[in-house]
């Protein structure tokens, strides 16, 4: 044997981990999370059209109760901004998966917190002050999520399919929905003692089951490539807020803008369930019921408009959506006003299923492309979530604005129509975005600092 022989060959060191693009598990974790979200505000909203009044606001006017639980639904999207300015600062920081682990649990601990909330009857006025701040909660967690997850989707997405795969994060949306209707119409048909003691508490307890689920999938995603090439790079701001405002300040004016529109959403489904029940004398189950399926329907055209989106471009589709919005939704409350349901219906299933999907699949990941990768976080968050105050209290403005008689519904459809109109010309003067590299993403950022 020689001494060649002897000699113990060098073992290389291990070669770093690459962080590696997994769109699959992140549309899901996105989709989950989108769905907690969506089925804690949406059953808030109903709870809050249907039982809250009476509840937590007990009076002589009823009027004036509902409008309170509105509000106290509206003060949710006052903390959002707050949320997504915070969380934001850290998903830029240290990532968007850490972040979105926490505002999961955020998020369902809060719900869990209504559920178990003692009522007006036995704790006084510290019970809508409890609810309210609850309520606060839920809208500092939301905030911080729908940016976080459309941000880590889109990283994680193949370029030729970004908006197929952010669209994950509102089909969440509508899973959100149709899983707090399908829980909320076996609640309504209780006897009025039963909904109102014990009845309205199952939907937010039930919460716990899609918040285990989500955290689990989040906690075995990896971190988005090019987020962790970024931090390699040294890319990463201190204060990823202050380079928003500097370099992007008018992107997120247009996002805040563009946001506005939603308030659509909100009208159709908290205002017009409260107005379907209590000036159309339809019935809580059967608006419900119309709501969960042309909401759920939306699982299939978000995906196939986002699709669409990715060959021809994001503006096309989002501004047919706005445009087509607009002039029908009058026609939602016109058929409210004929007493059928078919009618009803087929209204909601044009105007939500049909036209909203095309902005509502598309604007995640269209408001995430707009911004850089090391402040995309922060960006999207904070002109979302201000635009998002708008619709949060659109309910309350819809009931301040209605009038009385068969076309009290009127000013209600002229302020979304403002709305729509706000939100179709910031889209027309943003950037499209759908055949851009995500290196590319940003533009006037990188015009500004450099490239690396």
């Amino acid at each position: 044997m020689t001494y060649q022989d002897n000699v113990v060959p060098a073992v290389a060191p291990p070669r770093p981990v690459e962080p590696r693009k997994t769109p699959g598990k992140a549309a899901l974790a996105s989709f989950l999370g989108g769905t907690l979200e969506y089925y804690d505000f949406f059953i808030y909203g109903t709870a809050a059209a249907l039982v809250f009044p009476s509840l937590f606001f007990p009076g002589d006017n009823p009027t004036a109760g509902l409008v309170a639980a509105f509000a106290t639904f509206g003060v949710a999207y006052v903390a959002r901004p707050l949320g997504g300015m915070v969380m934001g600062h850290f998903g830029d920081r240290i990532g968007r998966k850490r972040v979105l682990q926490f505002t999961i649990v955020l998020m369902g601990l809060a719900s869990l917190s209504i559920g178990l909330l003692p009522t007006y009857a036995a704790i006084g006025i510290f019970a809508p002050i409890l609810l309210t701040l609850a309520r606060l909660v839920q809208g500092f967690s939301a905030g911080a999520e729908s940016a976080g997850a459309s941000s880590l989707t889109l990283e994680h997405s193949p370029q030729d399919k970004r908006g197929l795969f952010t669209s994950s994060v509102m089909m969440g949306y509508a899973g959100g929905m149709v899983l707090s209707t399908l829980v909320f119409i076996p609640i309504t048909a209780l006897p009025e003692d039963a909904l109102l003691s014990w009845g309205w508490r199952v939907p937010f307890l039930l919460s716990i089951v899609v918040l285990a689920l989500a955290y689990w999938v989040r906690r075995h995603l990896d971190e988005t490539p090019v987020f962790e090439e970024a931090k390699e790079e040294g890319e990463l701001k201190k204060v990823p807020l202050r380079d928003v405002l500097r370099f992007q300040a008018l992107d997120v004016v247009r996002v805040l803008f563009m946001s506005i529109f939603s308030v659509m959403q909100t009208i159709f489904t908290v205002f017009g369930l409260s107005y379907a029940t209590e000036e159309a004398g339809f019935g809580r189950a059967e608006i419900l019921t119309v709501n969960a399926i042309a909401i759920g329907l939306s699982m299939i055209t978000m995906p196939l408009l986002a699709s669409l989106s990715d060959k021809i471009g994001r503006k096309p589709v989002i501004g047919t959506a706005m445009l087509g919005c607009l002039l029908t939704l009058p026609v939602y409350f016109l058929a409210l006003g004929t007493g059928n349901i078919v009618l009803v219906f087929l209204a909601a299933l044009l105007f939500m299923t049909v036209l909203y999907s095309g902005f509502n699949g598309l604007w995640p990941g269209f408001f995430a492309e707009q911004f850089a990768t090391p402040i995309r976080y922060s960006g999207m968050a904070l002109g979302n979530q201000l635009g998002l105050l708008v619709a949060g209290f659109g309910p309350m403005i819809g009931g301040l604005l209605l009038g009385t008689g068969e076309f009290g519904w009127v000013p209600v459809a002229i302020f979304g129509g403002v709305c729509a109109a706000l939100g179709l010309i910031a889209l027309l003067s943003s950037r499209e975005t759908a055949h851009t590299p995500i290196e590319q993403l940003g533009e006037p950022y990188w015009r500004k600092v450099g490239r690396r």
